[in-house]
């Protein structure tokens, strides 16, 4: 059974306050989500009225915390560290233009795996060979 008004005054204030300022969708979704828990929804009742899964409802009443709005966000908008930096494209970009045998390895053409393998050694920042190709296709136009 839900219970209403589990919020702080000051807690449902700021939740106001992030609702209207927020400019992410998702993030004003989460917040609403603990809005409505807290005016006694149940958790499907909510899942209904914002025509979300009982699943995602369920995680985020959970997992949300009031006091903490940074709680609402998720890894990917917290900065994917897996994301391609300036300097991780640079380097990719200077690499393609060397042989492989110029930089000491024994095979003679690259491969988008083998791009992404030396290129972690160097930047620490492990990408697929896929994400990779999407770099290289987006700067140069350039296909394996």
């Amino acid at each position: 059974m839900p219970v209403k008004n589990y919020l702080k005054p000051e807690q449902k204030q700021n939740l106001l306050q992030a609702f209207k300022e927020e400019e992410n969708s998702e993030i004003r979704e989460r917040i609403l989500i603990l809005l409505l828990m807290n005016d006694g929804k149940t958790q499907a009742e909510i899942a209904d009225f914002l025509e979300i899964s009982l699943k995602k409802v369920s995680y985020w009443c959970i997992h949300g915390d009031p006091d903490n709005l940074e709680s609402l966000k998720d890894a990917r908008m917290k900065g994917n560290n897996r994301k391609a930096t300036d300097e991780y494209v640079a380097l990719l970009l200077a690499t393609i233009e060397k042989k492989p045998s110029e930089l000491g390895f024994e095979f003679e053409k690259w491969t988008a795996k083998k791009l992404a393998t030396y290129l972690a050694s160097k930047t620490g920042i492990d990408l697929s060979g896929s994400q990779v190709t999407r770099i290289l296709q987006k700067k140069r136009g350039f296909h394996f």
